[in-house]
């Protein structure tokens, strides 16, 4: 049996920046490539969590610290910009 796991995506983690993820993902190609990644991340870590994807403890650890530094890198880029 499956157990419900949340997701992150940045518009809920950062509701204050949602409009400049926005902006960024339309104009800068970058920000664009690593959000399009983060976000894939993100689906494959919650599908492993709920079991529909059989994945190991030390890759889905991996997945995990993956999906915090494309999390660190996008946060970073949102402030500076």
């Amino acid at each position: 049996m499956s157990q419900l796991v949340d997701n992150h995506p940045l518009g809920r983690d950062f509701p204050e920046l949602k409009d400049r993820i926005h902006e960024l993902k339309t104009s800068n190609t970058h920000f664009s490539k690593l959000f399009d990644e983060y976000e894939s991340v993100d689906r494959d870590v919650v599908r492993a969590e709920q079991g529909v994807e059989n994945v190991g403890d030390f890759d889905l650890e991996d997945m995990k610290k993956k999906r915090l530094l494309l999390k660190d890198e996008l946060y970073a880029m949102l402030k500076q910009a």
